[in-house]
């Protein structure tokens, strides 16, 4: 048990029982326990694996090659469609967590064998989120602007198309282009 995990755990007042219920699953597989973005990692070999963490609504394992699981119980949720590779099972209630412990163990034995076996998720690439329209056409008129993002790291490329995409209305996503657009000339990412 990590200690510094038990601290966190501590400080948690909405699923104090189900992080704990959580985290003896994950300690009596062959994970090692370590605090990674602020929340309880299991890992194999450094490896990530799986993850606790809590919502208003729910708390959840996330898997974190979940796409790769076979899921027969179909209990495996993508947080969003952008999420490529991490899956979630989430609960509500530590009653939840206890109908669930078979299926719980045998998600969590099915990640650490994909873990072990090395495969990958295969991710997207820039290239094949698509381009929200508005940014398109301002990308069209302004050579300088298409340069300067196709100069930029992948990430900072889905970043983008992600940001503008997430906008509803034309005018907002329009709004976010002109936004950005001068960080992208600098060679910024949507967060640096």
């Amino acid at each position: 048990m990590n200690p510094r995990v038990s601290e966190i755990h501590d400080g948690e007042t909405r699923w104090n029982a189900e992080y704990a219920a959580l985290r003896r699953l994950c300690l009596a597989s062959e994970l090692d326990e370590e605090v990674k973005w602020g929340k309880a990692c299991y890992t194999l070999n450094g490896g990530n694996v799986v993850l606790i963490h809590g919502f208003k609504d729910y708390c959840a394992l996330l898997f974190i090659k979940g796409a790769l699981l076979t899921d027969p119980k179909g209990i495996l949720v993508q947080q969003t469609h952008n999420v490529q590779a991490a899956r979630q099972i989430r609960f509500t209630s530590l009653a939840d967590i206890e109908r669930q412990n078979a299926s719980i163990t045998a998600y969590l034995g099915e990640a650490i064998s994909v873990e072990r076996s090395g495969a990958k998720v295969e991710m997207k690439s820039a290239a094949q989120f698509d381009v929200p329209a508005e940014f398109q056409k301002r990308l069209d008129e302004d050579r300088a602007l298409a340069d300067a993002f196709h100069a930029l790291t992948p990430g900072r490329q889905k970043a983008y198309l992600l940001h503008f995409a997430g906008a509803k209305q034309s005018a907002t996503r329009a709004a976010r282009v002109e936004k950005h657009a001068p960080r992208i000339l600098k060679g910024l990412g949507l967060d640096d």
